[in-house]
């Protein structure tokens, strides 16, 4: 995969259903017209590439994404995997590697994930999911990008996956930024992975404030090359046509909040441009 002269994205969902285990309509996010109009006007601020994280089991429709990348313009990679507990299916390590290995290889997807770990619990199918991960990307390669529940077990995360031989640079630990806690992210930073701070405007969760802080402390430290960004979009009603903050968002207003807090341009630059390019423009 080539590198792109301008942004990445690096967790979103632009076809993803998970309505069938929480029963609420609005986790069904299928809404064609509103999301392509909301890529093409990501496509003229710039947006060149996103990384969609819905996998086997969250709705993940390829044939939905292609018809979005051709008329949006944006490059958009998809994923493969499985996600976490209630939302994981009755299979062994084996067959779900096979799966991952047979996506990949015909390239139905580029990258492993999101594959997740439930709050504060690391559960024995989310395990499983874990140890498929690692045999896919042996016989790959592919990038894994994780999803910890609320910033927890990260640490956790990235140690067995380096434990188990995947190189920590092919490695994104997603959703750092609601861990709220610096200590924790310089922990796993120092492991050597990436991490997301991706659930950008999700302030029921996290002020975007406190978010900026962490940057800039990171920042300050050397490390904003291991940081991505991203809004991780799940809900229709996170879409602009439905009174949301849309994925422009992190564009229009978050990164003008790094601005504002004197942040380099370069490293915003970085996390959007360099950084994506690093991680998705190597072996795929």
């Amino acid at each position: 995969m080539e590198p792109l002269e301008g942004y990445t994205l690096m967790h979103e969902h632009m076809h993803l259903d998970l309505s069938y285990v929480k029963h609420d309509p609005d986790t069904c996010l299928d809404c064609f017209e509103q999301t392509l109009k909301e890529l093409q006007e990501l496509y003229a601020k710039g947006v060149r590439r996103i990384l969609e994280v819905s996998n086997i089991g969250m709705g993940r429709d390829l044939a939905w994404i292609q018809k979005l990348e051709k008329r949006s313009g944006i490059q958009i990679v998809t994923s493969t995997g499985f996600y976490k507990e209630p939302f994981l299916p009755d299979l062994s390590v084996e067959e779900m590697a096979a799966l991952m290995i047979e996506d990949l290889k015909s390239q139905k997807a580029q990258v492993i994930g999101e594959i997740g770990t439930s709050y504060q619990k690391w559960k024995e199918q989310e395990r499983k999911v874990f140890e498929a991960a690692v045999l896919a990307h042996q016989e790959t390669g592919a990038l894994i990008t994780t999803h910890t529940t609320l910033g927890t077990l990260g640490l956790e995360q990235a140690r067995y996956l380096i434990e188990n031989g995947v190189d920590p640079d092919r490695i994104i630990i997603g959703h750092m930024d609601l861990s709220n806690d610096l200590h924790t992210i310089l922990d796993v930073l120092a492991l050597g992975v990436n991490i997301g701070f991706d659930t950008i405007g999700k302030t029921n969760y996290l002020l975007d404030e406190r978010r900026v802080e962490l940057l800039c402390e990171l920042e300050k430290r050397g490390l904003i090359d291991h940081v991505v960004l991203s809004m991780d979009i799940t809900r229709k009603t996170q879409l602009k046509d439905f009174k949301g903050k849309g994925y422009a968002y992190l564009l229009d207003t978050f990164v003008p909040l790094l601005r504002k807090a004197n942040m380099k341009e370069t490293s915003i630059q970085q996390m959007l441009k360099q950084t994506p390019n690093r991680l998705l423009g190597g072996k795929l």
